[in-house]
């Protein structure tokens, strides 16, 4: 058998042809004019339909086999790379080695996607009546825009836009458009953050598992109810007993996480348990089985459940399409004087908190009965008392009501200040006052260890230094920026209480409300899953990244305001 010879010029050029193969771009400058015009006859051999622009590479070991096939100036494609069907490129696109392209495929300008990647523009069908491969192909199209990266081993399946200006992690499975400027990773592939957001790379990281949460979240939802239904009516957690709350909070959840209303019941039964709850002479709900509250002689109550229920029966029926049917009594006839009265006797000084609550139900009352009737939801001149006597009444070195004790801090006095802006002027839309020095008080208060210590956050307490932080940076304008006042100190603080928060859920049971002997304690409840959820909410706004949670609070704990000022 003869011997093949090979010269060592042979080898030199086959050497040569491989590199150019895996690293096209050093062609322009390195090939020499055999080396061009064994490329110029390359590219004539690329078969199909098809013209390539000036300045281009096409892998003597790619395989080629085009329908229709455009490529712009200045692109390549590189080694072992498998072109199919239809492509069309702008300009300096790259295909590097192993990309496989299929079907019908569009690339913008200035793309580059990384070795062994896949953009597939066609499909199977799948019809049950004959197999796979006798099923017709369907085909979309890929559509990429300009000045996108994609990196290795990524799969972009058809009928996917890419917009412009995108990044694409290496290994992510590419299943739905992205949009321009996307930054996305993951299989299924999920928008981390804007490329235009120069955060750095932890911020990223952070949107990642805060939407990997809100998804586990999503999908035990409906496991986390029907484990608080006992057949027949709400509990806050297995085993324990109704309550008017826990069915409130269970339709929050289930608007959060699920947009609908809880499976255990249809939307009209919802609606029809939740009104009957409403006592239909005073307005007031009071608990399951229990008494209905005696008014107090300016015709409201001062303290019980049913102070609550306004806040939570109120909102769980309008995110149900509802409303309380009748008004709250005691808020339409309270005159100005009385309301003035009531809170001068308020207890401010030793418990700022149950004060703030009180004006959180009074005002809440006041818009459910405003939204039933407008002209005489509440006595003429009785919001603007309010609201007079808040501002006036405000402690300008600290923008709040109350005041703190040796032995809580400031725990009252900032719970209060929560309780009392939520449903006064969060809710209605008005600036509070002083924000700067609220903001002071609220970050001296999360430094004291008896209240945010290790094992000391409950939701309570978390909530209440979020709520007013965010309301006042979004006032000063510094929402989710750096530069604003005191931005770096409340960014550290909510980043630090994001990552303690998401721990802490239990899988398919939810969030506990928090260690300590107050509020339900640490066992999973539908109350701490709803005040978490709003709580990582807030702090993931704080930072910047709520978008990725997916989800967006609407009810007792929405951001926005429910009524604005001059609203009838």
């Amino acid at each position: 058998m003869p011997i093949s010879v090979i010269s060592v010029e042979q080898h030199q050029h086959s050497d040569e042809v491989r590199h150019f193969d895996h690293c096209p771009w050093l062609f322009a400058e390195g090939a020499t004019e055999e080396q061009r015009a064994a490329q110029r006859d390359r590219q004539r051999r690329a078969g199909g339909d098809s013209e390539i622009g000036e300045r281009c590479y096409v892998a003597e070991s790619a395989a080629v086999f085009p329908d229709r096939l455009r490529l712009g100036d200045d692109s390549y494609i590189a080694a072992h790379a498998y072109v199919t069907g239809e492509l069309t490129t702008g300009t300096d696109c790259t295909l590097n080695p192993f990309v496989t392209v299929r079907g019908a495929v569009t690339l913008g300008s200035g793309v580059r996607i990384g070795a062994h990647t896949s953009l597939l523009g066609f499909n199977h069908s799948m019809a049950p009546d004959r197999p796979v491969f006798q099923q017709a192909h369907t085909s979309l199209g890929i559509t990429i825009g300009d000045d996108v990266w994609i990196g290795s081993h990524v799969v972009v399946v058809d009928g996917v836009t890419v917009g412009d200006h995108c990044v694409i992690g290496a290994g992510a499975v590419v299943t739905k458009d992205l949009p321009a400027w996307t930054v996305a990773a993951g299989n299924p592939a999920r928008p981390l953050r804007d490329r235009r957001d120069t955060k750095p790379a932890g911020a990223a990281r952070g949107a990642d598992t805060l939407a990997r949460f809100a998804d586990t979240a999503r999908a035990q939802a409906p496991d986390i109810l029907a484990g608080c239904w006992d057949g027949d009516r709400y509990v806050d957690r297995p085993g324990a007993t109704a309550t008017v709350r826990a069915h409130c909070d269970a339709v929050e959840i289930a608007d959060l996480l699920l947009g609908s209303a809880p499976e255990q019941l249809s939307a009209e039964e919802h609606v029809k348990r939740l009104s009957a709850a409403q006592d239909p002479d005073t307005g007031l709900a009071p608990e399951l089985g229990g008494p209905l509250p005696t008014p107090d002689a300016d015709g409201f109550v001062g303290e019980g459940p049913a102070l609550y229920h306004v806040l939570s029966l109120g909102y769980a029926l309008d995110l149900l399409g509802a409303r309380f049917p009748r008004p709250v009594r005691g808020v339409r006839e309270m005159t100005a004087s009385q309301l003035v009265a009531r809170l001068e006797g308020l207890p401010w000084r030793e418990g700022a908190w149950g004060a703030g609550a009180w004006v959180d139900a009074w005002a809440t009352a006041a818009h459910w009965n405003l939204r039933h009737h407008a002209d005489d939801g509440v006595a003429p001149g009785a919001l603007e008392a309010l609201f007079g006597w808040l501002l006036t009444r405000a402690d300008p070195w600290t923008g709040m009501w109350g005041c703190p004790s040796p032995q809580a801090g400031r725990l009252q006095v900032v719970n209060g200040y929560y309780r009392l802006t939520r449903g006064t002027f969060a809710q209605f839309g008005v600036p509070v006052p002083h924000p700067e020095r609220v903001v002071d008080a609220v970050l001296d208060h999360a430094r004291d260890t008896r209240h945010f210590g290790p094992g000391r956050n409950n939701a309570c307490n978390v909530l209440d230094v979020a709520h007013p932080l965010w309301l006042c940076v979004r006032q000063l304008g510094a929402h989710a920026k750096d530069g604003g006042y005191r931005s770096a100190e409340i960014r550290a603080w909510a980043e630090h209480q994001l990552a303690a928060a998401l721990p802490r859920w239990h899988g398919g049971k939810g969030f506990g409300f928090g260690p300590g002997a107050g509020g339900p304690g640490a066992e999973p409840s539908l109350q701490g899953t709803e005040m978490w959820l709003a709580i990582i909410w807030y702090l993931a706004d704080l930072l910047g990244r709520a978008d990725t949670l997916g989800y967006h609070p609407r009810g007792v704990h929405r951001p926005e305001p429910a009524r604005t000022p001059g609203q009838a």
